[in-house]
């Protein structure tokens, strides 16, 4: 089993770096600025590491403390890089009373990490998410914008091969 420790290096470039920086400077001086900041920082990024988060606090001179606060306060916002792949799988009551949890963890254990988790690869990462409203289909998983319903154990390799 993966540990929650980021797993995949963070490899920021100078584009980004730039493009993080030119969006402080167009909103340093507006009230509020620094949720939309994050927000725009996280579409640059994809997360925020605390790479970034260090960036922002020593351009915006606030302390990191708060916007580390701000960033695991709001589910918006993940500390953790992305695959290229997110699986998403339905924890909600339909889902789990009909077996997602042993889905979840056939996951986990097939990509060897856990909830919030990314491969090291970069290709897969995996969330544990609540109702996605296709409770009639129960369980339920989603894979980027696909969604698998109906599902068992057995279909965890499956689901793994269409996207390896």
């Amino acid at each position: 089993m993966g540990s929650q420790n980021q797993t995949v290096p963070f490899k920021g470039t100078n584009e980004q770096e730039v493009a993080l920086k030119n969006v402080i400077a167009e909103h340093k001086d507006e009230k509020g600025a620094l949720m939309p900041i994050l927000q725009k920082a996280q579409d640059i990024y994809g997360y925020l590491p605390i790479e970034v988060q260090t960036m922002i606090s020593d351009e915006m001179n606030i302390p990191l403390e708060k916007i580390y606060g701000i960033t695991t306060f709001y589910s918006q916002f993940s500390l953790n890089p992305k695959g290229k792949h997110k699986i998403s799988v339905c924890l909600g009551t339909a889902c789990y009373v009909k077996g997602s949890g042993d889905i979840f963890s056939k996951f986990s254990e097939k990509l060897g990490i856990e909830n919030g988790g990314c491969t090291p690869d970069g290709k897969f990462s995996l969330d544990a998410c609540r109702c996605i409203g296709a409770c009639g289909l129960a369980p339920v998983l989603t894979v980027d914008d696909e969604v698998y319903g109906r599902l068992t154990v057995d279909d965890v390799d499956d689901i793994l091969a269409k996207y390896a």
